[in-house]
Order: structure tokens, then C-alpha cells, then sequence
């Protein structure tokens, strides 16, 4: 019974951080935010969700006497599905940022831009 309600507490958590992040992302002003909003708040509600649901088929394949594998396999299928998870989207992330502002695009909100001012000190 405790198992369940941790489940469910953590679902609640992704929940609320993938709406957050669905929020960001319509509210936010420019590339760089909604980025933000996109890649945090939504990679930490889906660690949740793969926390649950590894967590769901550990206890099946535990209270099924180690006998059924196909639990044991949803697990380590939502395992390494977390671990890409974790590898590719701040990559991604990342190429997205430096792709934005390669091309030009500037933040809405006033900020120091460090790679500018290198670039002209090299000039």
C-alpha cells in the first residue's frame, strides 16, 4: 500500500512540473526562457514519470516471485529510456541556445552577453 501512494506522489510531482514547464512555455518572452522552461521543468517532471513507472514494474515483477520477466524488462526498458533522456535533451538544449544565438536572435530581457563581448575584444 505504501508503494502506491509513493507511486502516486510521484506522478503528482510530474504532473505539476510538466504543467509548469507547458505554462513556460506559453508564457514565457523569448527563445532563451521558453528553452528554459522547456528543457527544466519538463526533464525533471519526466524523471518523475519514469521514477513511477519503474517503480510499478518493480513491484510487479517482486510480487510476482521473480517469475515474470516482463516486469524485470519494463524496467530496465524505462531505465534506459531515462538515461537517454538525461544524455540527449540537454544536448539538445544546448544546440538549440547556440543555435539561436549564432543566428542572431537577442533575449527580450536585458542581459550581459559575455560571448558578444569576446568576440568583439578578439577583433
Amino acid at each position: 500500500m505504501i508503494f502506491l501512494i509513493i507511486l502516486y506522489v510521484f506522478i503528482a510531482i510530474a504532473l505539476t512540473f510538466n504543467a509548469l514547464g507547458v505554462i513556460g512555455l506559453h508564457r514565457f518572452p523569448d527563445v532563451y526562457t521558453r528553452l528554459h522552461a522547456a528543457t527544466k521543468a519538463t526533464t525533471f517532471g519526466t524523471i518523475f514519470i519514469a521514477f513511477s513507472v519503474m517503480g510499478y514494474g518493480f513491484i510487479h515483477w517482486y510480487w510476482s516471485g521473480f517469475s515474470d520477466p516482463a516486469y524485470l524488462t519494463f524496467f530496465l526498458h524505462t531505465l534506459m529510456a531515462l538515461v537517454a533522456l538525461l544524455l540527449t535533451n540537454p544536448t539538445g538544449a544546448h544546440a538549440l541556445a547556440r543555435g539561436s544565438h549564432r543566428g542572431g536572435v537577442k533575449p527580450v530581457i536585458a542581459v550581459v552577453d559575455r560571448l558578444q563581448e569576446a568576440e568583439v575584444m578578439e577583433k
